[in-house]
This record gives structure tokens, C-alpha cells and sequence, in this order.
């Protein structure tokens, strides 16, 4: 599984790059082979101003299936992340199961992506 962590209007520490790439993996690891790309952008909306402005957003690639698109805003970004990236392991989830079941019934796969 690649995984590109960006940010946007601060900093990202090797900490935080740490944390957000550790929880990525622990909640997508059971579907790493139908995981082609996750892009996690970080961005704080309103700079030193604060509030509830941490931003986390997650797009996960899949395997001949569409994206998954998860956002999430927090006043604190490590909240950020692990609120999006839990909701996203329980997305890709459903959408592979789903996708297995229908095709086990003989239904046509509901996307199909080049690789």
C-alpha cells in the first residue's frame, strides 16, 4: 500500500507523519490487496486564529472499484485523523464486501479502473 501524506499551511513533523502513516496501516492492513494509493492531506483552515479548523482528508484508491473519500474537521488534527481514517477501514470494508457478494451472485463488477 503507497501512502502520501501531505499537508497544507504547517509543518509536518516527523511525529505526526509517523502517527497518521501508523493509523493508516493498522486500519487498512486487511484490505492492503485491493489498496492500490491512500493520499492523506492535513491542512489547519484557519492558521494561528485555532478553533475547530484541523482537517483531515483521506482519498483511498481501490482496485477496479471507485475512490473512497473520507473528511473529517477537529480542533485537534490527531482527533482529525483517527475519526477519518477509522470511518474510511469501515467504507473500504463495506465497499469490498459488497463488491465480493455482488460478484459471487453474477452481477458485473461496478467499476472498472485501469491500472
Amino acid at each position: 500500500m503507497q501512502i502520501d501524506i501531505q499537508t497544507r499551511k504547517f509543518y509536518l513533523t516527523d511525529a505526526l507523519h509517523s502517527y497518521a502513516e501508523q493509523r493508516l496501516r493498522s486500519t487498512l492492513t486487511c484490505c492492503d490487496d485491493f489498496i492500490q494509493r491512500v493520499v492523506m492531506r492535513l491542512s489547519d483552515i484557519n492558521g494561528p486564529r485555532g478553533g475547530t479548523d484541523k482537517h483531515c482528508h483521506l482519498q483511498i484508491v481501490l482496485k477496479g472499484l471507485p475512490d473512497v473519500v473520507i473528511e473529517d474537521t477537529e480542533t485537534n488534527l490527531y482527533i482529525a485523523i483517527d475519526r477519518a481514517t477509522d470511518r474510511a477501514g469501515r467504507t473500504v470494508v463495506r465497499k469490498i464486501d459488497r463488491h465480493q457478494t455482488l460478484h459471487k451472485q453474477g452481477h458485473p463488477p461496478l467499476q472498472e479502473t485501469e491500472s
